[in-house]
């Protein structure tokens, strides 16, 4: 049977706006929570973006992420530390912030040879600085390089069906191919945030684990 365009449009209307709702809604399952792997990346301002790429440039979007309105960019830097061993392709991700960060693994800051302290998204305060390279440009930050805390982002529903509230830290349970349990991990709540837990890659290699993952909070 051949759907009219009248059927059509109705079906990808409704299929829409199942997606705009489940963004709003909690998507846990007991108590399991999905993981999403974070790789080394780069936050810019728009100042130190124009001295890297040049005045009036602008970001290009590649890929959304897993969290509304963040998204991957085309545009890769390199990062350089005390060891002068650069660090090349570390993927920007957008869209700016109102300060730079650059967010690394344990192991990248070996081969850097930089000492970031585990921080929440933001918090640079006190933290490493990094020499970021760029086509038109150098930016060296005397702060904000971080390896970033273990969290779990969640909706305000999700929040209510974990009963827990933001600036919470649960425990978590791997079931992974390397059985592991991570204690003190963040809860983060605001409307906009979609359940998922972020590692780096050091955890999740550790743990044999990667994308799309089930992970569990563990009820104690």
């Amino acid at each position: 049977m051949e759907l009219s365009s009248a059927k059509i449009a109705e079906l990808v209307k409704q299929v829409l706006a199942d997606m705009e709702n489940s963004g709003n809604q909690s998507v846990s399952n007991g108590n399991e929570v999905p993981v999403g792997v974070s790789n080394r990346h780069i936050h810019l301002n728009k100042a130190d973006m124009e001295t890297l790429f040049g005045v009036g440039y602008e970001l290009t979007p590649l890929k959304d992420l897993s969290q509304p309105g963040q998204y991957a960019c085309k545009e890769t830097l390199t990062l350089i530390g005390p060891a002068m061993r650069p660090i090349e392709g570390v993927r920007v991700l957008g869209p700016l912030r109102n300060k730079s960060q650059v967010e690394i693994s344990v192991t990248d800051s070996y081969v850097l040879k930089v000492k970031p302290p585990v921080r929440e998204s933001g918090k640079t305060e006190g933290s490493a600085g990094i020499t970021i390279v760029g086509p038109k440009g150098v930016v060296t930050l005397k702060e904000g390089c971080i390896i970033a805390n273990r969290h779990i982002h969640m909706s305000p529903a999700d929040g209510v069906a974990f009963n827990v509230t933001d600036g919470d830290t649960v425990t978590v349970d791997v079931e992974g191919k390397r059985r592991t349990r991570w204690y003190d991990v963040q809860v983060r709540v605001h409307k906009d945030f979609r359940l998922e837990m972020h590692v780096d890659t050091d955890d999740a290699n550790a743990a044999g684990i990667g994308n799309g993952f089930k992970v569990k909070i563990v009820k104690e």
